[in-house]
């Protein structure tokens, strides 16, 4: 083996990625994370000794998914740039979360029903989400040049 052949390759730092991207990464995965904890908590709580109610299935799922929308924002946010859409996408999803999934596990563990009336808004903060998402990325998408 020459020497030559061995020499190290050129040292570049990594790039920093933008501040909000990390933040929705950390978050996403946060939430996929209490999302299976809660899932496998509910199944043998005695509060739910008659089965998980239907409420609280969707509440579970909906966070799996939505847990998923902000790890790929958060990815985005590193593609495509910090841009306002992408941000407002971040925080939509995090607002859904808690004024939905997180006010029926409120409601249905601890019978706190102070806020019920809000969880249509955290399905509307989602569906808000996804289109500032789409938008986000096909803003950034029409100057975006791929390396070769």
């Amino acid at each position: 083996m020459s020497s030559s052949s061995s020499a190290p390759a050129s040292f570049s730092p990594p790039e920093v990625w933008p501040l909000s991207a990390r933040w929705f990464l950390v978050l996403g995965a946060i939430s996929a994370c209490t999302s299976v904890v809660f899932s496998a908590a509910f199944a043998h709580l005695p509060v739910f000794a008659g089965g998980v109610p239907t409420a609280v299935q969707t509440a579970l799922s909906q966070q799996q998914f939505h847990s998923l929308g902000l790890l790929f924002t958060g990815l985005a946010l590193r593609v495509c740039g910090a841009t306002r859409w992408l941000q407002a996408a971040g925080w939509l999803m995090l607002v859904g979360l808690l004024l939905f999934s997180f006010n029926l596990y409120a409601r249905h563990v601890l019978a706190w029903d102070a806020l019920r009336a809000l969880v249509p808004w955290g399905g509307m903060a989602w569906i808000v989400a996804w289109l500032a998402l789409a938008v986000g990325c096909w803003r950034a998408g029409r100057g975006f040049k791929f390396k070769n």
